[in-house]
């Protein structure tokens, strides 16, 4: 059987009877075998929200409490799954309104966008993961389960049976389900066009998808010629996601299959307590044991389960749990350093305001970073218009900010976006989009094309900041969190994860091409290449006080 794919439960069945006849590696099998499934569908339904982990975990739990009652192993599978789906409703039903506001608070990982890193999705199929967004929670419950469907991982059956409803009821559903999915992937690529009218209806749009704003954007695509004519065939998505493998469970993802990750001791207790069996107390609590990656390791009553992360660049690093959320204390600096002790600094603070270079110089080349994805709180394409916006970056891989400066709707000073929250490295390494924003150009109304002109005003910026470019890239590896602290002049910044190749191109997109200028290459490859000028490791109450040229050591 190849990872991550479940075929008929009967090949399973040996395991499943071991199991309940209280084999402690056969139970683990379980565990390690069928947990990507559950994380998918809990995962796709959640979209990724914080509560995803307990969700598994209740699910995962209640599975192994119940093994025994299973009596036919060839159901196993619909059998997980229907339990998978009530954990889901139940969780739906005990939310409260005040528990809705403080989910928009709860930082958790994109699942769609989890779905186009993992998976390496392109083209009409990212587009698909992507649409995911805009569906209400129980379009994207009955998703999660289709979705599956269609890769091969669940049958018809299993999905009506995981509802509850007959399979005529369901294939009613599914088609109305389908429906709503086509009118997303409809939004997701029109704002991905060039429509002038669509980027004025989201010129106040917080980048959040809601059932408001995809009401408004599909009315937009039905009357604009430009969003509703693209002649681009468009694929089915069934056929897109034939065969898609699932999406692997996160490295480092812990299931506490003993209430709360209690030890052994109390895990026995609390077992017991609830009338759980004794083989299953048994093989919660045997000693720890490691195994290889990609194996579950039990340990104190906690089922720990690994990935192997992505393999990086010969002779690059990959970033570890020690480097990415508990960065080492800053060394001491001193003014005369033994010469047998040298004192290692992360990163160069510009401290000057550079002039802008000749519109025909080429860039320099431009370093090339190991790059394991970068997951976005934002989603794949944050857009930030107000004081208070922020995005978390988690990962090791390329971001592009884009610049919107809009002096027609107010000019005065600029407070400057700040970096805080730092666990890791975050580094400036380069600047394209064609412009400087200071290049000559004027503000057309509704465009933000540069820091304006006599007839709508100007904007300005802090004394010593470095001017900015309409595509300002940087490398994060870690951990960061991006603020927008508008207060004087008006202005908005899209936050995009990237790739290498994608940075290249845009520096290297000179005036014989249509830009203004070439890029500029910032990045020396080293950990002596300049970061960003407002930034910190601590969590400041008001992000604007971050110090502009901040020095962050390793």
């Amino acid at each position: 059987m190849r990872e991550g794919t479940y075929v008929d439960g009967r090949q399973w069945r040996t395991t499943i009877a071991a199991a309940q006849a209280g084999d402690r590696q056969a139970l683990d099998e379980l565990v390690k075998g069928w947990l990507p499934l559950v994380y998918n569908i809990v995962g796709r339904a959640l979209n990724g929200h914080a509560d995803v982990d307990d969700v598994v975990q209740e699910t995962m739990l209640r599975a192994v409490d119940n093994l025994g009652s299973l009596r036919d192993p060839d159901s196993f599978r619909s059998w997980l799954v229907a339990i998978a789906m009530r954990q889901i409703r139940d969780r739906a039903r005990r939310r409260t309104s005040e528990s809705l506001a403080e989910d928009a608070a709860r930082d958790a990982a994109d699942f769609a966008e989890l779905t186009v890193l993992r998976l390496q999705l392109e083209g009409q199929r990212r587009e698909v993961a992507e649409a995911v967004r805009w569906l209400d929670d129980e379009d994207r419950q009955l998703l999660s389960l289709w979705w599956l469907e269609v890769a091969g991982e669940l049958t018809r059956r299993e999905l009506a049976s995981a509802l509850g409803i007959s399979r005529q009821h369901t294939a009613v559903r599914v088609q109305r389900m389908k429906a709503r999915l086509e009118t997303a992937r409809g939004i997701v690529r029109a704002l991905d066009s060039s429509c002038g009218e669509l980027r004025e209806v989201t010129a106040r749009w917080d980048g959040q998808p809601d059932s408001v704003w995809r009401k408004r954007l599909a009315r937009h695509i039905r009357d604009c010629r430009q969003c509703s004519g693209r002649h681009e065939k468009v694929v089915p998505a069934e056929r897109l996601l034939v065969g898609l493998a699932l999406v692997p469970v996160p490295v480092g993802f812990t299931l506490s299959l003993v209430f709360g990750g209690k030890t052994a001791v109390a895990a026995t207790t609390a077992a017991t307590t609830v009338g759980w069996s004794a083989k299953i107390v048994g093989a919660f609590t045997k000693p720890a044991v490691a195994m290889t990656a990609g194996a579950t390791m039990v340990a104190g009553g906690a089922y720990v389960v690994t990935q192997p992360p992505d393999s990086p660049p010969p002779r690059v690093a990959a970033p570890t749990a020690a480097s990415t959320t508990r960065p080492s204390p800053s060394p001491t600096p001193t003014l005369t350093p033994s010469p047998t002790r040298r004192v290692s600094l992360y990163g160069t603070v510009v401290d000057a305001v550079d002039q802008a270079p000749d519109p025909n110089a080429r860039p320099a080349e431009l370093p090339r970073r190991p790059e394991s994805g970068i997951t976005s709180t934002g989603g794949p394409r944050a857009v930030m218009q107000h004081r208070g916006n922020n995005v978390t970056l988690s990962g090791q891989g390329y971001v592009l900010v884009r610049w919107q400066i809009s002096p027609h709707d107010r000019p005065g000073g600029l407070v400057m976006p700040t970096w805080t929250g730092l666990r890791g490295k975050v580094f400036h390494v380069a600047s394209g989009g064609g412009r400087r924003m200071d290049d000559a150009g004027g503000t057309r109304p509704g465009y933000a094309t540069g820091m304006g002109g006599p007839d709508v005003g100007f904007t300005v910026l802090p004394e010593g900041t470095q001017q900015m470019w309409q595509n300002e890239y940087f490398y994060v590896d870690g951990t960061v969190t991006f603020n927008v602290n508008e207060r004087g002049a008006s202005y908005g910044v899209a936050l995009i994860p990237t790739d290498w190749e994608t940075v290249n191109k845009d520096i290297n997109t000179g005036p014989d091409q249509g830009a203004i200028r070439y890029g500029l290459t910032r990045d020396n490859g080293k950990d002596t290449a300049p970061v960003p000028q407002y930034v910190t490791r601590s969590r400041p109450a008001d992000p604007a006080t971050v110090p502009q040229m901040s020095q962050v050591r390793t």
